[in-house]
């Protein structure tokens, strides 16, 4: 069997001044059709956050299924989609009958049935080819009920064991082990925060209650021959273990991922056990470059600014320490922009820091008219950022609840943003 790995699309992200980025996502999809008919892929696993909201505007949901419509022609015979956290279970599963007869097997939340988890899939020849324990995000309400009182330390001890037994419960499940004594792989979906794994600066909030449903290696069962996990966006190992690992996101979604290497992850099954595991870069179209420095360096670094490997105009991010007036350096970086506009824009336009500021403070400072960039997670975890450690995780977990809970009931309640 062969079984491409991919996740974090985030289709119909806003970038920055409010485009969506449907040009670039579009690039991947059609690079991922013929990557999958060339690479005659047998199953194709998208482990979470098709969607950047739970509310995906129309061309969000467009590119969606017009792929799954030409995903038919390719020769794969099985998709298997889980919903992500910034995906809205409901609106995933809406489609799910449907979707089933086109052999598109979507788990958007975790269902009522459990074993509804479990899929078997065949080979071409019909016979039992592959297990994919399909589990998507979990949210608060799939895993435990809040307990009056509870520490932070037995809430943390609590979410990462029933994460764990929730996984437990699928992988020895009697159809699961008798395929498997069977010589048929198990494969196991994930859309989590990994212990040991590399979060980019606000780009991947921490999912599971404030961050506490981190989980390590440890606690996947032995009995999964791979795990596709979600979340985090730069591609990782979980532990050390080749077979726990993460696709990354195949569109930088921020400057912080922009030096990050773009794949999706070829799986070749010969029976139980681990698979023989290719990574295949993905085209970028549009390069996220940062131009940080003094004033001088920075317009040095635009004149010279060659992009003529990437199909898009470059989006910039301009920070510059200079002493001199903000009139100044906007009027000199400007300058040598509109030199460049064929190939660089600014965006967010230019950052300017007094050289004589500590350096991490340029780093993190943002302007009061960048607000709207922010997320609520990333305002609140401003406020709180300044308490001492043990109040600001409390304070951060009765928040995430709250949020989830009101997200559940009314998404958009928070302008259709996802948890």
């Amino acid at each position: 069997m062969r079984v491409l790995h991919t996740a974090d699309w985030h289709l119909g992200q806003h970038f920055l001044t409010g485009q969506e980025r449907t040009t670039e996502q579009q690039a991947f999809l059609d690079w991922l059709l013929l990557t999958v008919q060339t690479q005659a892929i047998d199953v194709l696993v998208i482990a979470g956050d098709i969607f950047d909201t739970q509310t995906p505007s129309y061309t969000a949901q467009e590119l969606y299924y017009t792929f799954l419509v030409k995903m038919q022609a390719t020769g794969c015979r099985d998709i298997v989609v889980v919903g992500g956290n910034h995906d809205s279970p409901t609106m995933l599963n809406a489609s799910r009958q449907l979707l089933r007869q086109l052999r598109i097997h979507v788990v958007g939340g975790v269902p009522t049935d459990p074993t509804e988890q479990i899929l078997h899939l065949n080979a071409a020849d019909g016979r039992p080819g592959l297990v994919v324990c399909a589990v998507p995000f979990l949210r608060d309400r799939d895993i435990r009920l809040a307990v009056a009182g509870e520490t932070l330390d037995d809430r943390q001890i609590r979410i990462r064991q029933s994460i764990a037994d929730h996984y437990a419960a699928l992988a020895n499940h009697d159809s699961v082990l008798r395929l498997r004594e069977q010589d048929v792989p198990v494969l196991a979906t994930g859309h989590l925060y990994a212990a040991g794994g590399e979060a980019r600066e606000g780009a991947e909030r921490d999912v599971h209650i404030g961050g506490l449903g981190l989980i390590g290696a440890e606690h996947f069962p032995v009995a999964f021959d791979y795990v596709a996990l979600g979340h985090l966006h730069r591609p990782q190992l979980v532990g050390g273990q080749a077979h726990i690992r993460y696709s990354g996101s195949p569109v930088p979604l921020s400057f912080t991922e922009a030096n990050d290497k773009q794949q999706v992850l070829l799986l070749e099954f010969k029976g139980a056990g681990a698979p023989v595991i290719t990574s295949l870069p993905v085209p970028v179209t549009r390069r996220l470059q940062r131009f940080h420095g003094t004033l001088e360096e920075v317009e040095a670094d635009i004149l010279a600014y060659d992009n003529s490997a990437f199909q898009l105009v470059a989006w910039a991010d301009v920070l510059v320490r200079s002493d001199e007036t903000p009139a100044e350096v906007q009027r000199r970086v400007q300058a040598v922009l509109q030199l460049q506009k064929a190939q660089v824009l600014a965006p967010k336009g230019v950052r300017h820091q007094r050289a004589t500021e500590a350096p991490d403070l340029a780093e993190n400072a943002i302007p009061l008219a960048l607000l709207h960039e922010l997320t609520v997670d990333e305002v609140f975890g401003r406020r709180v950022a300044s308490l001492p450690p043990e109040r600001a995780a409390a304070l951060t977990a009765t928040f995430g609840e709250l949020r989830q809970l009101l997200a559940e009931a009314d998404p958009l309640a928070w302008g259709g943003e996802a948890l």
